[in-house]
């Protein structure tokens, strides 16, 4: 099989498959530059995939799936990238990632929670000034001074994402609730289910590299907590907080003030 190579995140990766489909999966990203890594994918790698999903299905309460090869193909490549990228100051955060006038804005939540239904409505209120970043797994290059939300191919099952890269303004608990609420969430708080949500290897050198990004993470994005609906409401106050509209009761952590809107 020919070898092709893409760019995530400022990372070349020429990228030896064993399946045709992998290339065209990955065509938005495919480059001509130099590569910087090499990812060659094996059939111990595709055993290895399967079972991480199968453990990590256990782990969420979800039903236990017996993945295609082409599927495991590619998440092998993910996971070799992404652990490449740790030591270029680059995590993988599973979560909706949508931008808005240029700025980006990341959702994350366990599966089934409505990470993709409240990004879609994001899309409905603000029409052409959105632009989805990634579905799934977006890529957060962490700067002293900032945080890059970057797409990558491993978009979601409904394949919404765009090759760019914007700055992240926040990232947000979501939980369903009746009425729409949001309010700062104390890292502190949060840090352990921030971690969750993150890649961090099994190899003792790379977990404690992603832990020490999730900390720098938490320390440059104002992080949300916000329990919503599924009416356009949600989506137009979480952006009003998020992007440093919102009132001043917003902008303090829950135990001082939040808001509501049924």
């Amino acid at each position: 099989m020919d070898s092709f190579t893409i760019e995530i995140a400022g990372l070349a990766a020429r990228v030896q498959p064993l399946f045709s489909s992998t290339r065209e999966y990955c065509r938005p990203y495919l480059t001509v530059a130099e590569p910087n890594l090499c990812v060659e994918v094996t059939q111990e790698d595709l055993v290895y995939e399967q079972k991480m999903a199968e453990l990590e299905a256990v782990e969420e309460g979800l039903r236990i799936r017996k993945f295609t090869d082409p599927f495991l193909e590619r998440a092998t490549i993910q996971r070799k990238i992404a652990r490449e990228l740790l030591n270029r100051d680059t995590i993988l955060l599973h979560g909706s990632t949508i931008g808005v006038d240029g700025v980006a804005y990341l959702f994350t939540a366990p599966c089934g929670t409505g990470k993709s239904t409240h990004t879609r409505l994001w899309r409905e209120a603000f029409g052409q000034r959105a632009v989805m970043v990634n579905d799934d797994k977006a890529f957060l290059r962490i700067t002293d001074s900032c945080v890059l939300a970057c797409g990558s191919p491993w978009n979601g099952k409904h394949g919404l994402g765009t090759n760019i890269t914007l700055p992240l303004a926040g990232i947000c608990f979501l939980r369903r609730g009746a009425e729409n609420r949001i309010y700062h969430a104390n890292p502190e708080d949060y840090i352990g289910e921030l971690r969750h949500q993150c890649f961090v290897p099994e190899d003792a050198p790379g977990q404690m590299t992603a832990c020490n990004l999730v900390d720098r993470l938490a320390q440059l994005v104002p992080l949300w907590e916000m329990e919503c609906t599924k009416d356009l409401a949600a989506a137009r106050l979480a952006h009003q907080a998020m992007s440093g509209g919102g009132t001043e009761a917003q902008r303090q952590h829950k135990n001082a003030g939040e808001i509501t809107i049924k």
